[in-house]
This record gives C-alpha cells, structure tokens and sequence, in this order.
C-alpha cells in the first residue's frame, strides 16, 4: 500500500525531542522507507517550544507536509500549540496527568509517560517511552526499536541501553494493553537493509567535501553551519585533515585561503553574520587569485535575527560581496544528495578557475534529514586546475604567478614545491606580482581576472526542468525550495493545472540562454523564494529578459510546504 504519514513530536527543548526523531528515522529507513525529517527549534537550549516532523513516504521525499497523522506531545505545551495542524482522523499521543488536558476524541490517547518512564528505568527516557508507544499505534514491530536502542546507548553501557529498552517495551505494552484493536497499520514493517543513508544537509556538505580531497578546515561556530565543523572533526584524523576551530570569522577565512594558497583543498563555513565579517578576506582570495570554498548557510537576518530559522536572503549578498569586482561562482543544493555532489564541483572551480566559490545552504537544507539510495564516488572527480611544475614554467627564474592567459587562468605553483620564486599581493600587482599603480597594467589585470566568469558560465549547469512538458504554469526557484516545488508541480498537474518547475542549483555566473527554449513563451511565471525582495525572480529577469508573472514569497523563517505553494498560485489564477 502508499505510505505518506507526518510524525510531529513536540515539546521542550532538552526533552529528547530530536532522539526521538532520529530514531524514528533511521528504523524507517532501515525498514525500506524514504524519509524527510524537518527541525523547527527555538534558539535556547532548554524550555520553549520545538518540534521535529517526519514524513514517511515509500518514494523518496524532499519536503514536509503541512498535513500531520501522529502528534506525539511531551509537555501541554505541545498539545495546545500543535493540535491545531492534527488531521481531523489523527492520532495523538500526550500525557493527560502531567499536562491536564481532557479529551473525548477516541484519537487522542493519553498515556502516563512520566509514570512508565519513573517505574521502568528514569524519569528523563519520557521520549523512550512516547516512541514505543507511536510505534504500537502505527502498527510497526516492536523489536526494530529494542535493536536500534541497543546500538544508539551501547557506548554508554548496559544499564543505560537496558533502561530505554525497559522504557519503549512498556510504552509499546501499555497501547497495546489499554487501546485494543485501535492500531492503525499505516506504516508495515518491512524488511531490515542497511542499503540506504539518513543525512541531513550539513552532513551531506562535509561528506562532499571529504569525499573530493579537503585538508584544511577553519570556522567559528555559527548555527547553522555549525554541525558540518562537528561532522568533519569527527573524521579528520581518519583523513588526515587540519581542523581549526578559529577565534572569529575573520581568522576563519584567513587561515583557509592561507592554506588554499600553500596548495591543498580549504574551505570554511558559516552563516550570514559569520560571513559579513569575511567579505574582506574573500577580497584578498579574489585579489590573489586564490582558490577557496565558502559554504554560507543561510538563515533571517539582518544581525542575529531568527539563530534557528530559515531564509533565503542571502543570494544577492555572496553575488557581490566585498569591495570592488572579482569573479566567484554560486551554487546552491536543493536536498543533501545534490549538496553532496556539489562540494566536488565547488572546489573543482575553485582550483581550475583560481577563485572563490560559495555554497548557499539554508537552516532548513542544512539541519532537515533526508534518505539517499547510495552515493557514487564516481562523481566526485577531483580537477585541481593548472598547477605547475618547475618543467612546466617557462622560466623558473621570471615565473610570472599572474601572467596573461586568454582564459584568465595563470600557470599556478605551490610555494615551496619549486625553484621558482611566488610574489603574491593584495595591492594591485604586475603579471609577475608586484605592487603597481599603473593605469595601464591595472585595466590588463581587471579583464584578466574578469575573464575567467566566461569559463565557468560555461560550466554552469542548466536549471532543473520538470516535467519537460510545456505548461502555462512555471514555478522558478533555488536552493532549499526544490522538494516543496516539486512537490507542488506534481500537485497542481494532478489537479488539470499544467506546471512546470525551473529550479536553479548553479546560479552565478548565471547562464540563461540554453533553458529558455523549454518553457511557453507566455508562461507565466511564479517565482517561490524564502526572501522579502524575490532575490532570484529580479536577477532572473535581469539576466534571463523574461519578466515574472508573480512573486510567492515566505519570510517567517519556516520552509514552504507543497500545499501552501499549490493555494498561492491558485490565489492568483
């Protein structure tokens, strides 16, 4: 049978609201499913209100729903604030004696979690509790739990892996014991695999850039960027990578187009705050003609703004930032399997074209979970450009680090690995390096530098079309948009409203030409960004010459679901 259903567990923060969450999703993963796990966490560590949703879908899924089957409360927070967005038939879990609430719907079932948890192992395995209870209502197995319990606590000890499996056992027995016969069956069992992957998108960004030959690793942790630092320092002895945890975000840089300059793969990463502060660093990368890898994750601003949220604000700002004009490129995954595959051509850029590039992510790419089928190696080819050799110059003795080349790109060495000497200047400099003010020699290293965007527009890839089919109905977007639009094409095709999706993951140097063919001349365009300006739909219409019909814009720090697309277009045809 279909299987798409919306798990919501909500509570406080430090309720174990995001063990439950990944638990849920690696057992269905493990069990054939495909899954989406979306965070929407308050920035505090402890109280407030937070919770994590998860869709189950047996195809693979990229979005949330806006349509929730389980709500599993851990406070009487949580029932008051989520009950709201509950399915009129859906279930809910909630404790009625710690949180007083009364209900009559045969749906809503309250189970003493606190009690169970006290009496089978410690008050604070409440959410061990509450899952082993979501799974007897949805019908799934019981021992799937038990096993995965055991190896999530098996690093904390016996006692502890014995407590949790106590505490799901007796939440699971109490449902089936009090509730007789109201199990729901919506999501089979299945059959055990390790074949599939949960990442979320951060995850996915390191493994990407691990996977393509990253050495050195400097950032200051910024939320939401902050667990890719987590995730390579967890493997850098293993692959032999410098990770260092910089006093700011402006040694961050600094240190990462050091050693970038010095000849191996560096990057950085951050959030928009965190790169305000290194703007003129990726000045100095630009001025130097030095590769480096930015990942910007983005989230609302301006200055603190929503910590935990997420937006799409920033498209316009990595485009241009820093003073004056130098070529970068910026790509944009739309789910963590595309980011994965992005790192390697991030740093394949950055190494053949000897410039920045910058990776825009978003709270919600970065922090939501999603199931991969596998990754291919394969894929990830590691360019790293024109590096030269001492056989390979012309002159060792008069080695020119800037020297003319029609591409922009000039024959580049590693200090240190040759005869020949590397003069290299923030100023405005000769073709040999040195400092100059030279008008003539100055309009020359412009249009060298310049050059090079020529090249990587070529390297662009085109946007994703979907369907290929001709529609009247274009929705136009970048990054993190791509399941919620995907999902919304499909949608509005299956209510007799032709749709097509223009998404964009490679945005600048922005290549516009070859796509334009596949969409009506008279389509009208809706573009779907997490921004207050419509940050894609302006500079498509500037670059692309087709105007945009209408902008359906989101800004509150919370993602787009499908649903909410398919009614704003509705609104306005």
């Amino acid at each position: 049978m279909a299987v798409d259903v919306s798990i919501r567990i909500a509570g406080q923060a430090g309720q174990g609201i995001q063990s439950i969450s990944a638990i849920m999703g690696k057992i269905f993963t493990r069990h054939g499913y495909y899954v989406f796990i979306n965070q929407d966490a308050e920035s505090r560590i402890r109280g407030g209100h937070n919770f994590d949703q998860i869709r189950v879908k047996d195809q693979p899924v990229y979005a949330i729903d806006d349509q929730v089957h389980y709500l599993i409360c851990l406070d009487g927070n949580a029932v008051d604030s989520d009950l709201p967005d509950l399915i009129e038939n859906g279930i809910m879990i909630y404790d009625g004696e710690k949180s007083n609430f009364r209900s009559d719907n045969p749906q809503h079932f309250s189970i003493p979690l606190e009690q169970i948890a006290e009496q089978a192992g410690k008050k604070i395995m409440v959410n061990s509790v509450a899952t082993g209870a979501a799974f007897a209502l949805m019908g799934f197995e019981l021992q799937p739990l038990l096993d995965h319990l055991k190896e999530e606590f098996a690093a904390k000890g016996d006692e502890i892996v014995e407590n949790n499996q106590n505490c799901a056992s007796s939440g699971y027995r109490y449902v089936k014991e009090n509730f007789i016969g109201v199990s729901a069956d919506q999501i089979p069992t299945g059959s055990f695999s390790r074949q599939k992957m949960l990442l979320n998108g951060s995850q996915a960004m390191a493994m990407g850039a691990v996977c393509c030959g990253l050495k050195f690793f400097s950032a200051y942790p910024m939320s939401p960027a902050t667990p890719i630092m987590e995730f390579i320092a967890s493997v850098a002895n293993q692959y032999n990578i410098i990770l260092e945890q910089a006093e700011d975000e402006i040694a961050a840089i600094n240190m990462a187009i050091g050693a970038a300059f010095a000849g191996v793969r560096a990057m950085t990463a951050t959030s928009g705050g965190g790169f305000s502060l290194m703007v003129e660093g990726l000045g100095l990368a630009g001025m130097t003609e030095t590769p480096v890898v930015v990942v910007v994750a983005q989230r609302p601003g301006p200055a603190t703004g929503l910590p935990t949220r997420t937006e799409q604000g920033d498209l316009q700002f990595v485009i241009h930032a820093s003073h004056g004009e130098f070529p970068r490129a910026v790509l944009a995954p739309g789910h963590a399997e595309q980011a994965f595959y992005l790192m390697a051509k991030a740093f394949n850029l950055a190494e053949s074209y000897q410039t920045p590039v910058i990776v825009l992510g978003d709270q919600h790419l970065n922090d939501s979970y999603y199931t991969l089928d596998q990754l291919d190696l394969d894929q990830t080819p590691i360019d790293r450009g024109d590096i030269n050799l001492d056989h390979q110059i012309s002159s060792v003795k008069d080695y020119k680090r800037y020297a003319w080349q029609e591409t922009g790109v000039s024959p580049r060495i590693l200090p240190g690995r040759s005869k020949a000497v590397l003069y290299a200047d923030s100023d405005e400099h000769t073709e040999a390096g040195h400092i100059t003010e030279s008008a003539e020699i100055r309009t020359r290293m412009v249009r060298k530098r310049m050059r090079k965007l020529e090249g990587m527009r070529s390297q662009m890839a085109s946007p994703k079309i979907f369907p290929s089919k001709k529609a009247d109905i274009v929705l136009l977007g970048w990054g993190s948009i791509y399941g919620a639009m995907k999902e919304a094409v499909n949608i509005l095709n299956h209510e007799g409203i032709a749709a097509q999706m223009i998404h964009f993951s490679e945005l600048f140097p922005f290549s516009a030409v070859p796509f334009l063919t596949e969409i009506k001349k008279k389509a009208k365009i809706f573009a779907v960004e997490s921004n207050f300006t419509g940050q894609l739909a302006n500079f498509f219409t500037a670059e692309a010459g087709r105007p945009v019909f209408h902008k359906i814009l989101k800004f509150d720090g919370r993602p787009f679901a499908p649903r909410e697309i398919v009614m704003r277009v509705k609104e306005q045809i």
